[in-house]
């Protein structure tokens, strides 16, 4: 293939994952007839349509799925490629790169990314907060070194290990119903939740679908009255009456200071981690490999 244009195939990848050339406008800093234009001087060079236009958006057509495939390839080969140069290139400092959901960043992670750049100042952080998939998207790409996430993605591609526990908790106002429940320390079962409205949080997320997922196994279903997009936001919803919410334990810090009651939920299915998950290849780069040290000894 002649003239493979880099910013055009990471647009293609962008494409791909974010379904909609107004959201990869956004993203990606980039007009979004600039993108469209990019995207069919791309088609009309090679004579395949790489995207059908949807009323959503924008999905891949099968030609475009294997572009999208060989693209990830050609920036692994590439990403991996410069590793194997740094460690040639006498003080090369190195760079970390991470995408981390909101859930990760909301827990110990920037006290461990602290600590690492005390001990390692040379290095460069690069860290970007993403949903939980798109952290996945962008490790598959190459674009970072290691995706911070809950653990109910799938996550068999890649080679992972637990940053922290982080089980699912319930949290409701002093004066809600379930409150009198939530002791704080002993565990509270599912069940005692679905007859009451719930405040979600980031639908279709990795927090949403796993609780949705068990209302489902036991023939119910979550009335969710307020849909939020953080977990600030949720935290104030519940303080205000709206209904109860599901917290990670990450998250759980958000209600210091509050009266709400909480409680970890009893079930196998909520006793969850936030992993750290990097691509599955023969050497990790040293300033990777020093983070993933870091994260062993502050597990124990």
């Amino acid at each position: 293939m002649q003239h493979f244009d880099v910013v055009t195939a990471r647009l293609v990848l962008a494409l791909a994952r974010d379904g909609s050339i107004g959201r990869t406008s956004e993203r990606e800093n980039i007009a979004a007839s600039a993108i469209s234009r990019r995207i069919a001087d791309l088609e009309a060079r090679m004579g395949v349509v790489l995207f059908d236009r949807v009323p959503t958006g924008v999905t891949p057509t099968d030609a475009g799925r294997i572009y999208v495939e060989g693209c990830r390839r050609i920036f692994r080969e590439i990403s991996d490629l410069g590793d194997a140069m740094a460690d040639f290139a006498q003080g090369a400092a190195g760079q970390l790169r991470l995408a981390a959901s909101s859930s990760a960043l909301s827990g110990r992670l920037p006290e461990l990314l602290a600590l690492y750049a005390q001990r390692h100042p040379a290095v460069v952080l690069d860290i970007r907060e993403m949903s939980g998939q798109a952290t996945l998207l962008a490790l598959a790409d190459a674009q970072v070194d290691l995706a911070l996430v809950a653990d109910n993605y799938d996550l068999t591609a890649f080679q992972t290990e637990v940053l922290e526990p982080d089980d699912v908790w319930v949290i409701a106002a002093p004066d809600h119903p379930l409150a009198a429940s939530l002791d704080g320390r002993n565990p509270i079962r599912f069940e005692q939740t679905l007859q009451h409205d719930m405040v979600g949080v980031h639908h279709a997320g990795a927090l949403d679908r796993l609780v949705n997922s068990a209302a489902r196994r036991m023939g119910r279903s979550l009335g969710t009255r307020v849909q939020v997009e953080t977990f600030p936001s949720l935290v104030r919803m519940v303080e205000a009456g709206f209904g109860i919410g599901f917290l990670r334990l990450s998250s759980l810090h958000l209600i210091a200071g509050t009266a709400l009651a909480c409680a970890p939920l009893g079930e196998e299915w909520a006793a969850r981690k936030l992993l750290a998950a990097r691509r599955r290849r023969s050497q990790t780069p040293p300033a990777v490999e020093a983070f993933l040290h870091l994260i062993r000894d502050a597990r124990g």
